[in-house]
């Protein structure tokens, strides 16, 4: 039977409240002091872990410290600085193209809405619902990798496109928690319920959870994995 929407919203309560009781320490990964250090931390952070990402701008951060730092930077020598995080030209592009909108439009000021992040160069949805939630207080939805998959598992939201699976949670998770949400389903995500062999029998919300791959607690269904027996 197909879950009505009153019905996805009790249980998105339910199981925030679950999530909570096991990640009461939940929080962002990326380590950050001010707003403009998150904003280039998550750009960094795409295709990237978190990890990589703080040991980067453990010494970056001391160097560059506010946007007109970054704008007047040798964009060859931040490529250096950045390497590790993969993708690095790209995202010497857009930390210094943002910094330079900042000076530009802003007086240097990260700004506090979507609208004026996202149109920042290299900003888009997922970063500024990062930056909005983690430095200002503004609830946002930020669908990382982990959020995307343990969403749809858990039949929050059902899409193949991000901003999409943002727009179906924004329906289902109370708006005052929609940034909380995100960091107990990161913590699910990296702690329990991972991409490929997720730890079903320990599952804090399997109760909760109608994935149909949690049935035999090796993150594939009974049917599924029936099939890949018949194939091999």
């Amino acid at each position: 039977m197909r879950e009505s929407p009153e019905s996805r919203r009790a249980r998105a309560r339910s199981l925030i409240r679950h999530l909570e009781h096991a990640y009461p320490a939940a929080t962002i990964a990326l380590r950050f002091t001010t707003p403009l250090e998150l904003l280039v931390a998550t750009i960094l952070a795409a295709q990237c872990t978190d990890e990589r990402v703080n040991q980067v701008t453990a010494t970056l951060f001391q160097k560059y410290r506010r946007p007109e730092d970054y704008a007047a930077a040798d964009p060859a020598v931040f490529e250096g600085e950045i390497r590790s995080t993969g993708f690095f030209r790209a995202k010497t592009r857009s930390v210094l193209g943002m910094a330079r909108a900042l000076l530009d439009r802003h007086g240097g000021e990260v700004p506090r809405t979507l609208e004026a992040l996202t149109a920042l160069p290299g900003v888009g949805r997922k970063t500024a619902n990062v930056v909005l939630g983690n430095a200002f207080g503004v609830p946002g939805i930020a669908v990382d990798t982990h959020v995307f998959r343990v969403a749809q598992r858990l039949g929050l939201a059902k899409a193949e496109d991000p901003d999409d699976v943002e727009a179906q949670l924004g329906e289902v998770v109370p708006r005052p928690r929609w940034t909380r949400f995100c960091h107990l389903i990161q913590a699910h995500g990296r702690l329990v319920c991972h991409a490929r062999t997720p730890a079903c029998l320990a599952c804090p919300v399997r109760a909760l959870c109608p994935w149909p791959g949690k049935i035999d607690g090796r993150g594939a269904s009974r049917p599924a994995s029936a099939a890949r027996r018949r194939r091999a």
